[in-house]
């Protein structure tokens, strides 16, 4: 079990996210994504100096290197600022189902920059349990209709979503592999959650800077006045920035990235029981099996 770390790391991380992803996308409707995203990062900053003063007897990662803070900060610019901002606004537009497809393409992505920067080189196996993973979240997610044409009915992939909600999910994808990626590169053996603190600060510090330039710090004041809002924000500040974001750095310093991000991507797939249960939503067969595939998916990476 211990040998499989990284991955059990990953798949925590997945359950963590299907957590904030909920309650990230009902607050961000109610107060703004931009709102969201500054309150979420603001309490994680405090959740995790609280924890390290207890775990390593400092409020603030003052033992990093500079060449960790360099490339922790840079990934925190780019998973936290552009990656979330964009990801979030997609939760507004199209929703989170459809937000996470397209995240799905995190994975390859991260991948790829993991090749580029860290020469990591996947296996034919991990490749194919990627490409697994990745069909079944797809078929989760995507859905056909009839559609007559010419006294004929034809089944299709419909595609009547925002273009604008489908740039910014993939935005969103290219932030979160990049962002992996040079955490990794960053962090090394320094501590996962020291280095989750580094990235919250930087991120905390870009989203601060944009509100101040869009002259939005009266939404912001009107989302914390919010109490149904907040109490979502909170929720997902735990499980995503602090224990999401922590769990995804140990599953990459413990496992190649593009592993890591594949299962982390099964986060389209765990919506399905909360739905169930808290929505009473119907999952037809297509989510089954969908949901099927994706764990045999994930199930290779542990040959």
């Amino acid at each position: 079990m211990v040998m499989y770390f990284g991955e059990i790391a990953a798949l925590l991380t997945a359950v963590f996210w299907t957590v904030t992803s909920l309650s990230f996308e009902s607050a961000g409707k109610k107060v703004g994504s931009l709102s969201v995203n500054l309150i979420r990062l603001v309490l994680a900053f405090f959740i995790y100096g609280v924890v390290n003063y207890f775990r390593r007897g400092m409020f603030l990662p003052l033992d990093a290197s500079t060449e960790s803070w360099m490339w922790l900060a840079l990934s925190g610019l780019v998973g936290f600022v552009m990656g979330d901002l964009l990801l979030f606004q997609a939760y507004v537009v199209i929703g989170a189902r459809i937000s996470m497809l397209i995240m799905a393409l995190a994975p390859p992505i991260t991948a790829f920059v993991g090749w580029i920067i860290l020469g990591e080189v996947l296996s034919l196996m991990k490749w194919v349990g990627m490409a697994v993973t990745l069909t079944g979240i797809s078929i989760v997610i995507l859905k056909r209709e009839k559609k007559e044409e010419d006294s004929n009915k034809r089944r299709k992939i419909t595609t009547n979503y925002s273009i604008k909600g489908l740039l910014l999910a993939f935005g969103g994808a290219v932030g979160q592999g990049v962002g992996l990626v040079l955490s990794k590169k960053g962090m090394g053996e320094y501590d996962a959650f020291a280095a989750s603190h580094i990235r919250v600060i930087t991120g905390m510090i870009g989203f601060a800077v944009i509100l101040l330039f869009a002259g939005r710090y009266g939404k912001l004041w009107k989302a914390v006045q919010h109490i149904s809002a907040m109490k979502r924000i909170a929720l997902g500040s735990v499980f995503g920035p602090f224990l999401g974001v922590s769990f995804s750095l140990l599953a990459i310093q413990n496992t190649q990235a593009g592993i890591a991000a594949s299962i982390m991507s099964i986060v389209p797939v765990l919506i399905i029981p909360p739905a169930i249960l808290l929505f009473h939503e119907k999952v037809n067969w297509k989510e089954i099996i969908g949901a099927v595939i994706t764990v045999g998916g994930v199930a290779i990476f542990f040959l």
